[in-house]
């Protein structure tokens, strides 16, 4: 119905105008039936505006590892299902805080980026490259935050740290990884945008020949002593 028809219908008196001084210009309109991949999803959707929220108090670290505490402890372990459960948690928050949970999941990933580390993930689960080594410290978060600080402190203290470690379950939480991109999908249709944090480009500390036993043994003796190939 036109904009003319719904006002004639409300009664108003339209004297010398024509519908033509009734149609509406769009300003900014949005963009609609847009495709794009994320989080390894295809999602058609529809563009929407995220309201700005002024005076707001942000998500802080300890409301971040409660969030991954819950959803492991209900999740008995299982890195998917785990995700799942952060997933659901997070969209039923808003979005500016969904991307607080997303902040302070980057900084910690990218502070796990170190040799010491990589190396340990290459003796946990063998012929680790960059990929794989993303996934690992993804699931490092996924441990909490007692595990983690402790893994970022001295890697070689995973050999405690992990009670029990299953090849098949463990080790490995790419999906974790793209939690808060899917509940800011689900909230707002769109992706979640640059964060702004600085990535490393090389990980930190003393390089380490993944590929040389003997310097892994010496760098990271418990943990080749437990796991060692």
């Amino acid at each position: 119905m036109t904009p003319l028809l719904r006002l004639k219908e409300r009664g108003l008196r339209l004297e010398g105008c024509s519908p033509e001084d009734f149609t509406p210009t769009p300003i900014n309109p949005p963009k609609t039936d847009k495709t794009y991949y994320g989080a390894g999803k295809r999602f058609p959707h529809r563009l929407k505006p995220v309201a700005p929220s002024l005076g707001r108090r942000s998500m802080d670290e300890t409301e971040f590892w409660e969030i991954i505490d819950t959803a492991r402890d209900a999740a008995n372990g299982d890195p998917e299902e785990q995700a799942d459960l952060v997933v659901e948690k997070l969209a039923q928050l808003d979005p500016n805080t969904v991307l607080d949970f997303a902040r302070h999941f980057e900084s910690r990933l990218n502070r796990a980026y170190q040799w010491d580390l990589w190396g340990a993930a290459d003796i946990l689960l063998g012929e680790v490259d960059e990929d794989a080594f993303d996934s690992f410290r993804c699931w490092l978060i996924s441990r909490g935050r007692h595990t983690y600080e402790g893994a970022i402190h001295q890697a070689d203290d995973l050999a405690t740290l992990v009670k029990e470690f299953n090849e098949n379950l463990d080790g490995l939480a790419e999906d974790l990884g793209y939690a808060a991109d899917e509940a800011y999908e689900q909230l707002t249709g769109m992706r979640l945008p640059d964060l702004g944090l600085p990535r490393p480009t090389e990980p930190a500390g003393t390089r380490l020949d993944l590929d040389d036993d003997t310097a892994m043994a010496i760098r990271l003796p418990a943990l080749w002593q437990r796991f060692g190939r």
